[in-house]
C-alpha cells in the first residue's frame, strides 16, 4: 500500500525537529495564534490528524491519503484552496488590460505594524484601496470607478517582516454615465501621484489611532523616539510623512488568464514554500532567497539560519485570528456593479457553474490513482490520534 508523496524537505520537518524545544525556550512570548500554527503543520498529513485507504478498481492498486491541516499559514494545504479560488475569480475576468500595483510600508513603519497587527494591516487595506479609488476617479487622470483585488503579504524574500499590498487592477472603469472608460494603453495612474496620497492617507489614519489609544505597543520605538509623549510621536508621523513611500506599478499583464495565474500563486502563498527549503537538521535550516540588491542571475542566494531563527521568522507572518488577508474593492467588491462592467463591455455574464450528467468522473474525483490516473474510491476510514473536546454542558 502506498502513500501520497511528499516533498523532501518540509517547513514541518523543522517543528518536529525543534519545535517543542522552541515553544519551551519561548513560553510566554508565543502567542496562541502561533502555537496552533506549529501544532496544525506539524500534525498536517500525518497518522495524527487521520487518514482515507483508497482503492482502485481499475488496476487494484491501494494507497493512503492523510488529512491536510487546513490551516491557511501551511505550506502544504494552500495548493487546493487556490485552485478553488482560481475558479470562482475566473468568471470575475473583463476582456481588459490588467495592472499589478504594490504599496509597501517604509521600515519605521512597518516597525510600528508588528506590534500591532490588526491595526496597521487593517489601515494598510483602507489606504491603498482609497487611494487607488481616489485617484482612479478624478478627473485629471482617469475619471471613474475602478474595481481592485488585494493581497496581503508580510514578509520579503528571507522571511523577515516586510507588509506591502498586491493590488491587480483592471484597466478601466466605470464613469458618472455608466460607461467603460479605459485608461491609457500601456499605462495605468502616475505612481508618484499614487505615492503620496497613500503617505498621507496611511499617516493620517496611524494619528487617529494613536489619539483613540488603539495603538497598544511601539516595542523599541519607545525608547528610541519616546512615543509614550504625544508630542514625540506627533514628531515622528512628520518626519515619516516627509520621507518617499514606494509605490510600484508594474507594466499590464499579457492577458486576463496571465492575471489568474499570477494572482493564483500570490493569493495563497506562505512565508515560505517547501520547494524553498535545501536542508534541514536538529540545528540549521538552509534555503534559498533573492537577493533584490543583485541583479540577474545572481540574485538567487543561499541563507543557513539557526533552527529558533528560522522559527521565529516563520511565525512573525501568523495573522491575527479573523483578519482577511484577501479583499476586494470597487467594482470587483459588488456583483451588480460587475455586471455593469460587462454590459459597458458588451461582454455576456459567465455562466452559472454547474455540474453536467456528462462532466467527467475524474473532473470531480478528490483522488486519482498514480498509476492509471483512474478516480480512487475511499474504501475505508482512520480517525485521528485525537479528538478535539465536547464543548461544556
Amino acid at each position: 500500500m502506498s502513500s501520497c508523496s511528499r516533498p523532501p524537505l518540509e517547513v514541518a520537518d523543522v517543528f518536529r525537529l525543534s519545535g517543542a524545544q522552541y515553544k519551551q525556550s519561548q513560553h510566554g512570548h508565543l502567542s496562541l495564534a502561533q502555537q496552533k500554527v506549529m501544532s496544525a503543520i506539524e500534525r498536517c498529513r500525518s497518522a495524527q490528524l487521520g487518514a482515507h485507504h483508497l482503492h482502485c478498481e481499475h488496476c487494484h492498486t491501494d494507497a493512503i491519503a492523510y488529512n491536510s491541516c487546513r490551516n491557511r499559514h501551511c505550506p502544504k494545504c494552500q495548493g487546493s484552496s487556490a485552485k478553488r479560488w482560481f475558479a470562482a475569480r475566473e468568471q470575475q475576468l473583463l476582456p481588459v488590460e490588467y495592472y499589478h500595483v504594490v504599496f509597501t510600508l517604509p521600515g519605521e513603519v512597518a516597525q510600528l505594524a508588528f506590534y500591532n497587527k490588526a491595526q496597521m494591516y487593517q489601515l494598510l487595506f483602507k489606504a491603498a484601496s482609497q487611494t487607488l479609488l481616489t485617484i482612479a476617479g478624478d478627473t485629471r487622470h482617469l475619471g471613474a470607478e475602478v474595481g481592485t483585488t488585494m493581497v496581503l503579504h508580510t514578509w520579503g524574500s528571507s522571511m523577515m517582516h516586510h507588509p506591502h499590498v498586491h493590488c491587480i487592477v483592471p484597466g478601466g472603469g466605470l464613469d458618472n454615465a455608466k460607461q467603460w472608460k479605459a485608461c491609457k494603453k500601456g499605462f495605468f495612474l502616475p505612481v508618484r501621484v499614487l505615492s503620496r496620497l497613500f503617505r498621507r492617507l496611511y499617516m493620517q489614519g496611524v494619528r487617529e489611532l494613536y489619539e483613540s489609544t488603539q495603538l497598544l505597543c511601539f516595542g523599541e520605538l519607545t525608547q528610541t523616539s519616546g512615543f509614550e509623549h504625544a508630542g514625540h510621536f506627533m514628531a515622528w508621523c512628520k518626519q515619516q510623512q516627509s520621507m518617499e513611500w514606494v509605490v510600484y506599478a508594474k507594466p499590464p499583464f499579457a492577458g486576463p488568464q496571465a492575471v489568474l495565474k499570477y494572482l493564483s500563486r500570490y493569493t495563497h502563498r506562505v512565508a515560505i514554500a517547501n520547494r524553498r527549503l535545501q536542508s534541514v537538521d536538529e540545528t540549521h535550516v538552509s534555503f534559498t532567497y533573492k537577493d533584490y540588491r543583485r541583479k540577474g542571475n545572481n540574485m538567487h542566494r543561499t541563507m543557513q539560519l539557526t533552527c529558533d531563527e528560522f522559527m521565529r521568522r516563520f511565525l512573525l507572518h501568523v495573522l491575527p485570528t479573523g483578519f482577511h488577508r484577501i479583499r476586494h474593492y470597487g467594482l470587483l467588491a459588488s456583483k451588480a456593479k460587475l455586471n455593469m462592467a460587462r454590459q459597458a463591455l458588451h461582454v455576456a455574464p459567465p455562466p452559472d457553474i454547474k455540474k453536467t450528467a456528462n462532466e467527467s468522473e475524474t473532473d470531480s474525483a478528490p483522488f486519482v490513482c498514480r498509476q492509471c490516473q483512474s478516480p480512487m474510491k475511499m474504501s475505508a476510514l482512520r480517525l485521528p490520534a485525537y479528538l478535539p473536546r465536547a464543548p461544556p454542558k
